[in-house]
């Protein structure tokens, strides 16, 4: 989710050159809550939250009007709602902006076929073919926003540039609601004047030490020798920024974009102690996470332990298998045991997660599969829970004594992918 609160709008009112424009980054306008107030009018022009309340909840989504308060999406609740406490909070319904995404994309496949999703709300277009039958980037861009607006009550802003970069930077400049072209020959123009925060992989560590030297800007680290920014940064980064300040983006549009890992955690509403407990809902991240490969036809040959201690510590911890898999018992079993390499008597633990990497297509099964059995079991789950929905079945052990499913503390979120939300 931007941090803009859209003070700082920019966007193109008149004719522009964008003949040398064919990138576009399409960025839905606080999409989490604009779903929300497609049923929720009355709430339009007030700050609305969304996310959880309870405990350590955290802000997922937040309007333009409590950006203006200083929130922003990651924020803890507690620190959002003492910055604007006449803020309206929802839950949300993660499923519903699944189904709104679906057709935004659907959408933009309809202009070109060249669509590289980043994340549930925004995309790449190359629009280098569609210009014959759609006009010139700005008009594409135009009528995108047009058609998103008539087929969802949404809106969204559009940057067109020369490259994904400065597309990506265009269109949080005009937020919300608004289309920026950046003419290739203006490129180095619009970005020397921008916060060095503005270029891509600045953090706030990496900004400080960009700032320590003096470089506020764009435009300063466009001026300043390699050599100089090699020491504040390290060479590959310095390499990449001083591109980046330039103008330069080399990328292309990636069409497939096979995920790289597929992960869930989940944040304890108070800090946990007790080792079986963290184990309960590491069952039932591993189910989440294999669920998720079998349903993307992939199996997974390394399995990450994550672990956030009570005075926020985080350490991570890998193992690689045999054979790959795709079976929630095999996950849960490699995940406990390098929990017991973490966690000893009186420890607490704030947050635990389980991901699966070193991905690849499913089939080609081991002479010898040792999950075979759980793996067959886990199907049939899956065929419950495509007809009866999540929850219908689930290991005994997350049903807790009052019938509740829930895992004691926890607070489980939605499933985190390596990109979030932007």
């Amino acid at each position: 989710m931007s941090k803009q609160d859209g003070s700082s709008r920019q966007v193109t009112t008149g004719p522009v050159d964008d003949s040398a424009t064919p990138i576009l980054h399409v960025d839905m306008d606080a999409f989490f809550v604009s779903v929300e107030l497609l049923s929720r009018p009355e709430l339009r022009g007030r700050p609305v939250l969304v996310g959880g309340t309870a405990g350590r909840g955290v802000v997922a989504a937040a309007s333009y009007e409590a950006r203006r308060y200083g929130v922003n999406s990651a924020m803890p609740m507690s620190v959002a709602l003492q910055r604007c406490p006449n803020a309206v909070v929802l839950r949300g319904d993660y499923r519903r902006y699944t189904e709104y995404s679906k057709r935004v994309m659907e959408i933009l496949g309809d202009v070109t076929p060249l669509v590289e999703p980043l994340s549930i709300d925004e995309a790449f277009l190359d629009v280098s073919g569609a210009r014959r039958l759609h006009g010139s980037p700005g008009q594409i861009a135009w009528s995108i926003r047009e058609r998103v607006r008539a087929e969802t009550g949404l809106t969204c802003s559009v940057g067109v540039a020369a490259t994904k970069y400065v597309a990506k930077v265009a269109s949080g400049r005009a937020k919300p609601d608004g289309m920026l072209v950046v003419p290739a020959a203006d490129t180095l123009e619009f970005l020397r004047p921008l916060p060095v925060s503005a270029l891509w992989g600045v953090g706030r560590v990496t900004e400080e030490s960009l700032t320590r030297i003096g470089l506020l800007t764009v435009g300063d680290v466009a001026e300043t020798p390699p050599e100089a920014l090699e020491r504040a940064v390290g060479p590959a980064l310095a390499t990449r920024l001083t591109q980046l300040a330039n103008g330069i983006d080399p990328r292309e549009i990636t069409v497939q974009r096979s995920e790289r890992s597929i992960g869930h955690e989940t944040t304890f509403d108070h800090d946990l102690t007790d080792p079986e407990e963290i184990r309960r809902a590491l069952l039932g991240l591993a189910g989440n996470v294999a669920a998720r490969l079998r349903k993307a036809g992939t199996t997974a040959r390394t399995v990450v332990l994550k672990l956030r201690y009570g005075d926020f510590r985080t350490v991570t911890r890998s193992r690689t298998l045999a054979e790959p898999t795709d079976v929630a018992r095999r996950i849960y079993e490699e995940a406990s045991g390098a929990l017991d390499e973490l966690v000893g008597a009186g420890v607490k633990v704030r947050l635990v997660g389980v991901r699966a990497e070193q991905l690849r297509p499913s089939g080609g099964a081991a002479l010898w599969d040792p999950d075979e059995d759980w793996r067959d079991a886990e199907r049939t789950i899956d065929e419950v829970v495509a007809k009866f929905g999540r929850g219908a079945v689930k290991p005994a052990a997350l049903v807790r004594r009052d019938g509740s499913g829930a895992v004691a503390g926890a607070r489980f979120r939605r499933p985190l992918d390596d990109d979030d939300e932007a």
